[in-house]
């Protein structure tokens, strides 16, 4: 069950939201929008045949609302001062950084953006409802995992159990310790179908080669000598920009010769709480 909602700005002034805690004259008494979010299905029909060819599928972005009661103590706060404290965070346009705690210990970051604000001014207990938008619409865990391996030259794979509820992308890393020309990232998630990453170029000993397959953020990086140079060319098109996907996800780093230390880095994402 939630419990608490911080609230971030973009000045860094912070908000805290308690269930059921009015000591500061605001109190969370609703937040909806946390169940998973509606997928939007692209088929094609055909002339002659029944039903329709499945072509792909997305998730829409994230409706958020905050309902948040007015309880001031008329002492210290009014109603006016604790809507004028909430507009500092929640003005239509303005973009917002929400934490939630759950109480079996989940703690999960989404981005947002207000688009009203709606406050019943005449009400013997005052209310605001405050909808937002998130346009990434999953829930992102605070601390990223990190995976060490080595590559190896035979078909010995590893394991790496991932607990969120939608697929995520990962950094490989790879720490040269002596030249290499290609390599290649074997993936067989649960469904056990295989998909590759296949890599050509010529990498030097103390290089460091990293690929990047987060949604919005994909890059082929080389550090050589201090300097960042673009290798997206060196993946092969064909090539499956790995993700994690819920389960057992089977790992193997091929290349030939003496092993190549390397790490994976992921951070789990929940399509809802």
């Amino acid at each position: 069950m939630l419990t608490k909602v911080e609230v971030r700005n973009t000045l860094g002034e912070l908000l805290t939201l308690e269930l059921e805690d009015v000591s500061d004259g605001l109190i969370l008494e609703d937040i909806q929008g946390l169940d998973p979010v509606k997928a939007t299905l692209v088929s094609s029909g055909f002339a002659n045949l029944d039903g329709a060819q499945f072509q792909s599928s997305r998730r829409e972005a994230r409706n958020l609302v905050l309902i948040l009661g007015l309880e001031p103590d008329y002492v210290t706060q009014t109603v006016y001062g604790l809507r004028k404290q909430l507009y500092s965070f929640f003005m239509p346009k303005a973009s917002v950084s929400l934490r939630l705690f759950d109480s079996e210990g989940l703690t999960v970051d989404i981005q947002a953006m207000v688009e009203d604000f709606n406050t019943s001014l005449f009400s013997k207990e005052p209310q605001v409802n405050i909808p937002m938008t998130c346009f990434d619409p999953d829930f992102v865990e605070l601390t990223p995992i990190v995976v060490d391996g080595n590559t190896v030259s035979t078909s010995t794979e590893f394991n790496i159990p991932y607990d969120g509820t939608v697929e995520t992308g990962i950094e490989f890393k790879l720490n040269l310790n002596r030249s290499l020309s290609a390599f290649t990232i074997y993936h067989r998630p649960a469904d056990n179908q295989i998909r590759t990453l296949n890599f050509a170029a010529s990498l030097l000993s103390a290089d460091v080669l990293t690929i990047n397959t987060v949604v919005g953020s994909k890059a082929v990086t080389l550090l050589r000598s201090s300097v960042i140079s673009s290798l997206l060319y060196a993946q092969d098109p064909q090539s499956n920009w790995i993700e994690l996907f819920k389960g057992d996800n089977h790992f193997r780093v091929y290349a030939t010769g003496a092993a190549i230390p390397f790490t994976i880095t992921y951070t789990p994402r929940h399509g809802g709480l």
